[in-house]
């Protein structure tokens, strides 16, 4: 019997891009596919397993960044996915599909806007009949710009980030509930922002913190009903959401330099967690929030 092939041991200091980074301002959301350097989110490193085969996954935000990252794993690990994202982001979206496809998986674009009630209510119900059913939902997409005084956070600013980051996540599991059966898996993406806010980002962490709470309860009340409800709480990742107002241009040049490691997540990183917290053999894991932040953090 041939032994098994050695992994190679990599260095997590040296893994990925290192700052300082170049400055490289976006109008909002900003797009993947004009950063430097281009986020990694798994297209050509993340290897499937089958780990979940058959099965029908919604992801919001899924053009890029972390929700792109979870897209391709899911579908590299045998899932039918359907994406929602803005408009503007089309091309990112585009790559998307393209990768899923490449799977000889099923891949689903649903542009639109999810601040709006009856859009989440028309992304879910265009998701289950282009799935066929919907057993994986995750509420990913966040609306996150860093603004220096609280007096200058206006008030449509802040209704932006509730309605995208709070709102969103309610109207669109509140739809999909009457689809999901014994065994589906909801998953929210929360942030380091939820337990160690940074002044500058006083309404995107309030709503990271929220979404902890929502993870935490939902929990509670869907596990009785067999379904798992869990969470993901990032630190520095590397996305558009970051360059397009999400940091100011000057902490864009030193990004993630102040975690352990040195430098900031890559979306490929996070993959393997979101995989993880749908994959039936975590059938023990709800309530939780998993941490993925170089060393800083509290999950």
């Amino acid at each position: 019997m041939s032994e098994p092939t050695k992994t190679s041991l990599q260095n997590p200091l040296s893994k990925y891009p290192k700052p300082p980074f170049n400055k490289q301002p976006q109008q909002v959301p900003g797009l993947a596919s004009k950063m430097d350097p281009k986020p990694d989110h798994g297209e050509t490193s993340y290897k499937g397993y089958g780990r979940l085969t058959g099965r029908k996954a919604l992801i919001t935000g899924g053009d890029s960044g972390i929700g792109r990252a979870a897209a391709i794993a899911y579908a590299r690990e045998g899932a039918d996915v359907a994406i929602n994202y803005l408009p503007q982001e089309q091309s990112d979206a585009d790559e998307v599909i393209a990768l899923i496809e490449a799977e000889g998986r099923k891949g689903y674009a649903i542009p639109g806007d999810i601040t709006q009630e009856a859009f989440c209510q028309e992304l879910v119900k265009q998701a289950v009949e282009q799935l066929g059913g919907l057993d994986i939902l995750v509420n990913n997409a966040g609306h996150q710009q860093a603004v220096d005084s609280l007096l200058d956070l206006t008030s449509e600013g802040f209704d932006a980030t509730i309605k995208t980051n709070i709102y969103a996540p309610f109207w669109i599991t509140k739809a999909a509930l009457p689809h999901l059966a014994e065994g589906s898996v909801i998953i929210a993406t929360s942030s380091v922002q939820a337990y160690d806010p940074s002044e500058n980002l006083f309404d995107y962490a309030q709503t990271k913190a929220a979404n902890v709470a929502y993870v935490k309860s939902l929990a509670k009340q869907l596990g009785p009903k067999g379904i798992r409800v869990n969470g993901v709480a990032p630190g520095p990742v590397w996305t558009p959401l970051q360059v397009s107002g999400g940091q100011p241009q000057d902490k864009i040049v030193e990004f993630g330099e102040a975690t352990p490691l040195g430098r900031p997540g890559q979306p490929a990183e996070l993959a393997s967690i979101f995989v993880q917290l749908a994959d039936p053999e975590a059938s023990y894991a709800t309530g939780q929030i998993y941490g993925a932040a170089g060393g800083g953090g509290h999950p």
